[in-house]
């Protein structure tokens, strides 16, 4: 967003004064991460935009709609249980888009979808949206990994309610690295995962086109401490949050924990369906952190992401612990050893049995949209992800390469377009090496009035043991003249 926030208007729509209210807004253009790294837990700052502070708040009808390969698809059920107003949720297969539109598919007519809401709400013409059930979801079919999709198999199934009846929570304990009907012995485990692991894990928020979503876990799985099932004698499906309720000891005041639940297939690929991840210290509470105690056994309660997946028969259901992901997870300040203690350790998940009644929904409407603007690709866009490993200097590089190329939009004249440049790196047992740096350039042209500018935004994000550490900066060009810079500390 800081180089987002760069963007010029286009002076033929704004006309006189567009170059002064471009001023103002690079001014005012400071990092949205600073803002963030200094509000860490959950005060005013995050509250004042939580609907969760008081659902009650909210008495208009709503309808929240979601996708699984998105970075929010946690709110709408969330919204479900919360919310007393009229609602009603749908969470499809999609990224961070419109479902008419988004990936991975497949896509549906989410606008004659809207449209029957607001007539049945605003109109009051009877739609019929109303009686039908209040949570509908896209069940996944297994897939192997793949940064990408084109299409999600899989069909809709419908709660009455969310919270649903209909589902049934299965226990399974942690022993032996199993995952077993009946608690076992009492085993300590130690969780040491190297500072290197998790950079195919793939972005948080996918937005669909790129190949940005979670590799082959089987890297990574090797890293972690696993416990799996035996190959399923029937297909199992879930429909929910799966929760982790785990014994575990620090040897750090400060430590997290990650759980990813994987689909495994016979010839031992590994996709990730869900995640969680936690700050130990957050344990109790995101508003009062509160240090561990080395040593000291706490009963942590570990709730991932809600998912919609199908395991088929012979497969393995399998849940890897880890007390590092690099990057997704920036490092505690020490090396961390936790201690799982694997007796009362267990793995709830939201079974949900098959129904007719899926059968009988009404299908949605194939997508439409408006003709979508004319463009003419001007520089062809590129893609590239790249994991590099120097065992010299034992270090693991992320690198991501995002040219979108240059567009002219035919009926308005304006040319635009981006490169980012995003580099993570972190070196075998020093949490405190890691770094991330992001470099974004953004190029608009417009031939007719002699209008050609770029930006180049650059960041950067490092720590010590008590500090996070953040530079940026920010140069303008127009004509390949610097006529603006600015530099944050």
């Amino acid at each position: 967003m800081f180089a987002f926030n760069s963007r010029p208007p286009d002076p033929a729509i704004v006309k006189e004064g567009w170059d002064d209210l471009w001023m103002a807004r690079l001014k005012a253009n400071d990092p949205w991460s600073m803002k963030w790294l200094s509000h860490q837990t959950r005060d005013a700052f995050w509250k004042h935009g939580s609907v969760c502070e008081n659902y009650a708040d909210i008495e208009c009808a709503v309808y929240a709609v979601g996708g699984w390969a998105d970075g929010y698809s946690n709110a709408v059920p969330r919204m479900l249980e919360g919310l007393t107003c009229p609602r009603k949720g749908l969470v499809g297969p999609w990224a961070h888009k419109y479902p008419h539109f988004a990936l991975p598919g497949p896509r549906m007519g989410f606008l004659q979808e809207t449209l029957r809401w607001w007539d049945y709400w605003l109109k009051d013409i009877d739609t019929g949206i109303m009686d039908e059930p209040q949570y509908r979801v896209w069940m996944q079919d297994s897939a192997p990994p793949a940064t990408h999709y084109l299409v999600r198999n899989g069909r809709w199934v419908a709660e009455p309610s969310w919270p649903s009846a209909h589902i049934q929570w299965q226990k399974t304990y942690l022993s032996q690295k199993r995952l077993t009907d009946q608690p076992g012995n009492n085993e300590e485990i130690q969780i040491h995962t190297p500072q290197t692991m998790g950079a195919r894990q793939g972005e948080w928020c996918g937005y669909g086109p790129d190949p940005d979503l979670p590799a082959d876990q089987r890297e990574d799985d090797g890293c972690s401490v696993v416990f799996e099932t035996d190959p399923l004698a029937e297909p199992v499906e879930i429909l929910g949050a799966p929760v982790l309720t785990l014994q575990l000891a620090s040897d750090q005041p400060n430590a997290f924990i990650v759980a990813r639940l994987n689909d495994v297939a016979p010839d031992g690929a590994s996709t990730r369906v869900t995640f969680g991840a936690l700050n130990l210290t957050h344990r109790e509470s995101h508003e009062f952190p509160e240090p561990l105690v080395p040593g000291e056994t706490y009963t942590i309660r570990l709730q991932m992401n809600d998912a919609a997946q199908m395991f088929p028969a012979g497969h393995r259901i399998r849940i890897a612990i880890s007390n590092t992901l690099w990057p997704l997870f920036w490092p505690s300040p020490d090396l961390v050893t936790l201690t799982l203690k694997t007796r009362e350790s267990h793995l709830e998940l939201p079974i949900r049995p098959r129904r007719e009644s899926d059968q009988e929904l009404r299908p949605f409407e194939r997508a439409e949209s408006s003709q979508p603007q004319s463009a003419e690709a001007l520089e062809p866009p590129a893609y590239k992800r790249v994991v590099e490993r120097d065992d010299g200097l034992g270090e693991s590089r992320l690198t991501v390469i995002d040219d979108t190329g240059m567009t002219r939009l035919t009926e308005l004249g304006w040319e635009h377009g981006s490169v980012s440049r995003q580099n993570y790196s972190i070196r075998d047992g020093d949490p405190n090496s890691g770094k991330i740096d992001l470099h974004w350039t953004m190029r608009f042209r417009r031939p007719d009035a002699d209008l050609d500018i770029r930006t180049e935004t650059r960041s950067r994000l490092t720590s010590t043991r008590t500090e996070f550490l953040f530079t940026a900066e920010m140069d303008v060009y127009e004509h390949e003249k610097k006529t603006y810079s600015k530099k944050i500390l």
